[in-house]
């Protein structure tokens, strides 16, 4: 088994908080110009009819949409940065949110009566901006993708048991008892041919 020493663990690639900022800085920068395009530059932080759909336009409002798009798309580079702009998005947006409850009267007291609607805010814009800080929170909080980093330097094997088994029979050593012993070739054919061929092989004067 392998233990590191010093491993450390990273983001690993592209993360899903850099996908949504991207994608949520997107949209923001291309509705912001679309709303030049409808509105102008004229009466900045006036009421104007041209909108989309259900909400509102201004040239103030479509300048901090264009500003959340370009800022949204420089974040979106790193993965803290995503979650930094999921922050903003909370914080900025959630305060819009609010502050159209309380120009919409559904908040009793509007400290900021004063202030009027700069941005042009209708009901429909305020829980728009309900969604968006949702949807920054969620950018701000989404786990990361992580690895573990391996210093091959640094790595620790652990001492491995391994069983051994001894042969005694392999390691003995053969002795000269032990040795098969060689037959002589007239010992080996007198065995091989019998007793009777070797009788008549004798000269008839030694024969018994």
């Amino acid at each position: 088994m392998t233990h590191a020493k010093g491993a450390r663990i990273r983001v690993r690639g592209l993360q899903p908080a850099q996908v949504l900022a991207g994608l949520a800085g997107i949209a923001f920068l291309v509705v912001g110009i679309i709303g030049f395009t409808r509105t102008g530059f004229g009466d900045f932080a006036g009421h104007h009819e041209a909108g989309f759909w259900r909400f509102s336009a201004n040239p103030l409002m479509s300048l901090v949409r264009v500003v959340t798009g370009v800022v949204g798309l420089l974040l979106a580079f790193g993965s803290g940065r995503a979650r930094t702009f999921g922050w903003l998005l909370f914080i900025g947006y959630g305060l819009l949110f609010v502050w159209g409850l309380m120009i919409d009267g559904l908040i009793s007291s509007n400290p900021f009566a004063t202030a009027g609607n700069p941005m042009d805010l209708g009901p429909a814009d305020t829980w728009l901006h309900l969604g968006v800080a949702a949807l920054g929170l969620l950018i701000a909080v989404l786990p990361a993708r992580r690895t573990i980093l391996v210093p091959e330097d640094e790595t620790v094997d652990e001492p491995t048991v391994v069983e051994r088994h001894t042969d005694h029979d392999a390691d003995r050593v053969v002795t000269s008892d032990e040795r098969p012993r060689r037959r002589s070739f007239l010992r080996r054919d007198h065995d091989e041919r019998g007793p009777e061929v070797t009788r008549e092989e004798r000269p008839p004067g030694l024969a018994h």
